[in-house]
């Protein structure tokens, strides 16, 4: 695909085929997500030794079946294929330390994923190998968080390192899950107009009117690391912002926000009465799924600020973006400019889609 010019002031956006054409999308499944980091879950179900939980890569679009394993207080991520004859081995959450027995043919395995035993194979030679065992995947935990990858092209402590540094001193391995509070959403568009929309607080004044009212859009800042950005949104009203302690970078502000986005489809959202966690899952060139998960900090502020009615602010970008889908597809338009003061974020990530789909 067409490169972008590091330079903002002269870069154009990524090709607008890049959001519909069918060829594209299978493309991004290797050259992209399979090289990336993906949020799984959250170390509440991995707390004892045995506790296994089953899930796909990334479910509805790299489905590859995959097991998180307590193994003696070491998260360990491996395949959920039988070596045998390929039958799925754990299909639900469960613990397994006793090991891990195939209901097929009775293969077994220990918690770390190496071949123990199978019936009526006396007779076999070189028997049992590496083979026989389950192929771990890399595994890295941030908090309370665990990040799964299939092929890893970038080194974990660089993609969350810059957030770590500034928001750490939250104590977010304490953050409670809300499932009441978490949500999925379909969404009409391609997963990159989605995370372009976010990436850039350009809009926000004209199309969501509430969230304008908690924000002072005149300090709206972008600031871009290396396969993250974060936007921060700076508040009105001190009661709706951040108690930052003195060792924060951001002390004597008043932020109301921290978006966080983590290359290419994950988004922490920080704000005073916790955290939410965007995953924006493919699953056509046209179609989306968008995950929120809610980890509640203080309930008391959960409706103030800019971390109030999220479902409304929801509502506003899906409506944009699935009209932003149909406007690409025009005979009429092909690739737009940047704004250099307000959309360094989308520059960002179109660098990066650029440096992956070219490699």
């Amino acid at each position: 695909m067409s490169k972008i010019n590091p330079n903002i002031k002269k870069a154009k956006t990524i090709p607008s085929e890049f959001y519909y054409s069918e060829k594209k999308f299978q493309e991004i499944k290797e050259l992209l997500f399979a090289k990336q980091w993906q949020f799984i879950c959250d170390t509440t179900k991995l707390q004892n030794h045995g506790d296994a939980f089953p899930y796909s890569f990334i479910e509805d679009f790299i489905e590859d079946p995959l097991i998180l394993v307590n193994d003696n207080g070491e998260i360990k991520s491996m395949s959920n294929v039988c070596t045998h004859r390929g039958n799925i081995l754990i299909e639900e959450s469960c613990n397994i330390k006793r090991g891990i027995m195939c209901r097929y043919h009775g293969r077994r395995f220990n918690t770390s994923g190496e071949f123990t035993f199978m019936p009526k194979c006396e007779e076999l030679e070189n028997f049992p190998s590496e083979s026989d065992n389950l192929t771990q995947t890399p595994v890295q935990i941030w908090k309370q968080f665990v990040f799964s990858s299939i092929n890893t092209k970038i080194p974990f402590q660089e993609l969350v390192k810059d957030m770590d540094d500034r928001v750490g001193w939250m104590p977010i391995e304490k953050f409670t899950f809300s499932k009441t509070r978490s949500k999925e959403y379909i969404v009409n568009a391609n997963w990159a107009l989605y995370c372009d929309n976010y990436l850039e607080g350009f809009h926000i004044p004209f199309v969501h009117a509430g969230l304008t009212e908690n924000l002072n859009y005149a300090e709206y800042n972008t600031e871009i690391f290396k396969y993250s950005n974060l936007q921060i949104g700076v508040g009105k009203d001190d009661d709706d912002c951040f108690d930052l302690p003195k060792s924060s970078i951001d002390y004597g502000k008043k932020i109301a926000a921290y978006y966080f986005w983590l290359f290419p489809n994950l988004m922490f959202n920080f704000y005073p009465w916790g955290l939410s966690i965007n995953i924006i899952i493919p699953i056509g060139p046209e179609k989306t799924k968008v995950k929120f998960l809610s980890y509640v900090w203080d309930e008391s502020k959960l409706n103030t600020g800019a971390g109030a009615e999220l479902d409304k602010v929801e509502q506003e970008d899906e409506e944009i973006v699935e009209q932003v889908q149909k406007g690409v597809k025009s005979r009429f338009y092909d690739r737009g400019h940047f704004s250099p003061s307000m959309e360094q974020g989308v520059h960002h990530f179109h660098l990066l889609i650029s440096q992956f789909m070219n490699s």
